[in-house]
């Protein structure tokens, strides 16, 4: 098969995987234009249209999808077989490419990655922090962080965080003349600063639990975020309360600019897991990531 070939169908890949020539021309370092042209280029050859393109989306046709599975997990063996050969250098390399919501980015990932990466110059690890719930496969990462409730079943789970909890909070000066709530069928009475989720566009819904009762208040207020930090300095602001990760608000709730209410409703519930494809096969660099990551006892 002759190198451009190659090249093209590597291209039709990328845009076949992200649905957007904008995010596969800047995956592959060309111009959109260029990776228009050479779609073009390869559907012409082929004598078959691969891709339906609209004003807002792109999509595989029938003929895309089929080359898709039938070409693409080649290009996948391919790509982990050479990174293989790491095992034959001295030191461990290559890049690692991991999702992550911000929280787990911020709390976990991080911390441990500026410990371990300053001792294997060679490994690069590329960390994309997004609440949305997407599929690794896919979009070809190497490994995603969720929740251990969240991890599918089909996915090798690696516990990298302790249990986590959740917690209501509110300025001191939103609760002056106000009831705090006692049960979180409460919260009707209060404002309430709600977050956005990407996957589907709904407002997350706050979820709690008090002997074995479960239950998911969708709360309703004047503010809407997408990120916990911006939820947090309403909070602080007196606009209402805020639903958060218990170590978020840790550092406000002991220096008394923030609030805790319904804490016996929020009990512990399992922390972030690394999850990836049981069929990977694991290079060493991916390898002592996940070592890197994982927590103590696990």
């Amino acid at each position: 098969m002759a190198r451009s070939n190659v090249n093209d169908l590597l291209a039709f890949l990328a845009v076949a995987r992200e649905r957007s020539f904008t995010k596969a021309a800047a995956q592959l370092g060309v111009s959109q234009s260029a990776l228009s042209h050479t779609i073009r280029g390869l559907e012409t050859r082929l004598g078959l249209r691969l891709l339906t393109r609209t004003t807002r989306r792109v999509a595989p046709t029938e003929a895309g999808e089929r080359l898709v599975r039938s070409v693409g997990p080649r290009f996948e063996e391919i790509d982990a077989e050479l990174a293989a050969l790491s095992e034959l250098r001295e030191k461990p390399a290559g890049t690692i490419r991991i999702t992550s919501g911000e929280h787990s980015a911020e709390s976990v990932l991080w911390p441990a990655l500026a410990k371990f990466l300053p001792d294997y110059p060679d490994i690069k690890v590329e960390v994309f922090a997004d609440n949305s719930l997407i599929d690794i496969v896919e979009h070809r990462y190497d490994a995603g962080v969720r929740l251990g409730e969240q991890v599918a079943n089909d996915m090798i789970g690696v516990r990298i965080a302790p249990d986590m909890r959740m917690a209501v909070v509110g300025a001191p000066a939103y609760f002056a003349g106000r009831t705090p709530p006692r049960t979180p069928q409460d919260l009707t009475d209060h404002a309430c600063i709600n977050l956005r989720l990407p996957t589907l566009g709904g407002l997350y819904a706050w979820e709690f639990e008090q002997n074995g009762r479960e239950m998911r208040a969708r709360v309703d207020g004047q503010l809407v975020f997408n990120t916990i930090d911006l939820m947090l300095q309403a909070a602080m602001a007196g606009f209402g309360l805020a639903y958060v990760p218990e170590d978020k608000a840790a550092a406000c709730l002991a220096d008394g600019s923030l609030v805790r209410v319904l804490a016996d409703w929020c009990p512990p519930f399992p922390g972030y897991h690394l999850y990836y494809p049981s069929r990977r096969q694991s290079s060493p660099a991916f390898a002592l990531v996940v070592e890197a990551l994982r927590h103590p006892g696990r």
